[in-house]
């Protein structure tokens, strides 16, 4: 049985006090997430809280970022309307990666064999050239290989190898680089 009321925050450390991170609230959801904010904005709204965001990004409305400060992004790479990037952990996203529609990178996840269910984060990591698809979910821990395709609804619980494209029932084939 777990016992949740023995739940603590032991073991993570959110990066930055109490007032950045309200700051950091306000300012994603009420500018940062909207349809009339320009994507450059975005980009210096994260880069303003912290993050390390290369040249030539995209960064479509809806998009949800926990931690600024704890996200690193690489040149030309877009991430989609509605995507989420649940980074408790650092999340590390190389270059022309693309990061479809309501794609989720999620480092944050509980010890479902604790009773008091605690946390067992850790970071991801995107290599270059890679496509996260349309609704895919990557979990804690997990490296997406350089040019490497998690399928629209695939969710990711171990590294995907370079070149290799997972599909929504889990099974993986060999892709061709894009050329």
């Amino acid at each position: 049985m777990r016992d949740l009321p023995a739940f603590t925050l032991a073991g993570y450390d959110k990066g930055r006090g109490l007032l950045t991170q309200a700051l950091w609230f306000a300012v994603m959801n009420t500018l940062f997430m909207s349809w009339f904010c320009p994507a450059r904005l975005r980009v210096s709204l994260l880069r303003a809280f912290g993050a390390k965001i290369g040249e030539g990004v995209l960064i479509r409305h809806k998009v949800r970022v926990l931690w600024p400060w704890k996200l690193t992004v690489g040149d030309h790479t877009w991430i989609g309307e509605g995507a989420w990037l649940l980074n408790l952990e650092p999340v590390t996203i190389g270059s022309h990666v693309c990061l479809s529609q309501e794609a989720m990178l999620c480092t944050g996840s509980h010890d479902h064999r604790a009773a008091d269910f605690r946390y067992r984060n850790a970071p991801i990591v995107v290599e270059d050239g890679a496509w996260v698809a349309v609704r895919a979910t990557v979990l804690a821990g997990v490296t997406v290989g350089r040019c490497a395709v998690a399928g629209a609804g695939a969710v990711i619980h171990e590294d995907l190898p370079e070149l290799t494209l997972q599909t929504t029932d889990g099974r993986r084939r060999p892709v061709e680089e894009p050329k």
